[in-house]
């Protein structure tokens, strides 16, 4: 994940603002992160916090757009196999996104992966209900499903209706969509 943070400050913003907010997160020691080694949850927050204050966003919208991102640089490292045969469609990969994290579990044994379950409404609409043992990651969830929306072309809206940080016992979203695909 931080190595991914790492390549979308680079491409959008550049190697100077990368090494500032390394040094703002007490890590401009580290040269790279590595694809294949776990990092403490804490090196995350630090980079998320430093990103926010360079860039003048929340730390909330630090980490939307990082959801929306995550889906592109999944697909360009190598894992587009694995999206493509999670689902077609949204609905059908929201439903198997256990499925999808358990089989990242393979290459990464130290994987922590979060859970989702979903229950669907009769209105193009669902109700996903994320479960982690991680804190924090819920306004990356809501930058997964707009980047996913785009994968499937599908227009999206989320409103998360339950949140952890708020004192409830998981984060739930409902989210609307219907297919952005030309008719034809």
């Amino acid at each position: 994940m931080n190595r991914a943070i790492q390549q979308m400050v680079c491409t959008h913003h550049g190697e100077e603002l990368w090494q500032r907010i390394k040094e703002r997160a007490d890590l401009a020691d580290l040269d790279f992160f590595s694809t294949y080694q776990a990092y403490p949850d804490d090196v995350t927050h630090r980079l998320v916090a430093a990103a926010s204050e360079e860039l003048g966003l929340t730390p909330a919208e630090i980490m939307q757009a990082f959801g929306e991102y995550w889906i592109t640089y999944t697909a360009s490292e190598g894992y587009e196999q694995l999206l493509e045969s999670t689902g077609e469609t949204l609905p059908e990969f929201l439903d198997h996104l256990d499925t999808l994290h358990a089989r990242a579990g393979l290459a990464f044994p130290e994987l922590k992966p979060p859970s989702f379950r979903c229950q669907h409404g009769e209105d193009q609409s669902l109700d996903l209900e994320y479960r982690s043992s991680r804190q924090g990651l819920a306004p990356m969830v809501v930058g997964l499903l707009h980047g996913l929306g785009r994968r499937f072309r599908t227009l999206v809206t989320v409103e998360q209706t339950a949140a952890r940080a708020q004192g409830d016992q998981q984060d739930l979203f409902h989210i609307r969509y219907h297919d952005d695909k030309p008719e034809g």
